[in-house]
């Protein structure tokens, strides 16, 4: 780990830090980019499944996520950014093990996600922390690429399906 990266703090997002967690997404440009009400929104009723990473008192990473209604232990990561100035620093997978010890997560025994099929690095970090979780990683279909909008040529996302494990377990983690 480099000093950068040893300066960085994770915490809870607030309503304010909706416009930051935009600018990661669209800087990407390899996330889907939501409307910026839509990350405010999550930042402000979501916020206990939530996390941003900060460096500088600037936003440099954020994971969204939320607990699906009808399956009450798991928790769905929705989307995982990292700032262009801080990738490579495995900022990526410290930000997953905040998420997985934040507030509205505990008491989850899965952890579920959508890949898109050529995305190598989200599948690689997934299967990296169901070893370090021991547990297990499922994959099934999730949405295919017709039901998305032809004009967005949006790629097939699978569903990812990451334990069960113990919820103790991601306090184990290294944030």
């Amino acid at each position: 780990m480099n000093a950068k990266s040893d300066s960085i703090s994770f915490r809870n997002p607030s309503t304010e830090d909706g416009a930051a967690i935009w600018r990661v997404v669209k800087e990407s440009g390899v996330l889907d980019l939501n409307s910026a009400y839509m990350y405010m929104l999550l930042a402000r009723e979501f916020s206990d499944t939530c996390v941003v990473a900060e460096h500088d008192n600037s936003v440099v990473g954020f994971v969204t996520g939320f607990r699906p209604p009808q399956r009450p232990d798991s928790v769905f990561l929705w989307q995982v950014g990292v700032d262009a100035s801080m990738r490579g620093a495995g900022l990526g997978k410290r930000l997953l093990a905040a998420f997985l010890q934040s507030p509205g997560v505990r008491g989850a025994t899965m952890l579920e996600t959508t890949i898109s099929p050529s995305n190598e690095a989200s599948k690689a970090l997934f299967t990296a922390i169901a070893r370090e979780l021991g547990t297990g990683i499922r994959q099934a279909e999730g949405f295919r690429s017709d039901q998305f909008p032809p004009e967005g040529d949006h790629e097939a996302e699978d569903w990812y399906f990451i334990g069960p494990f113990n919820p103790s377990a991601p306090t184990q983690l290294k944030p």
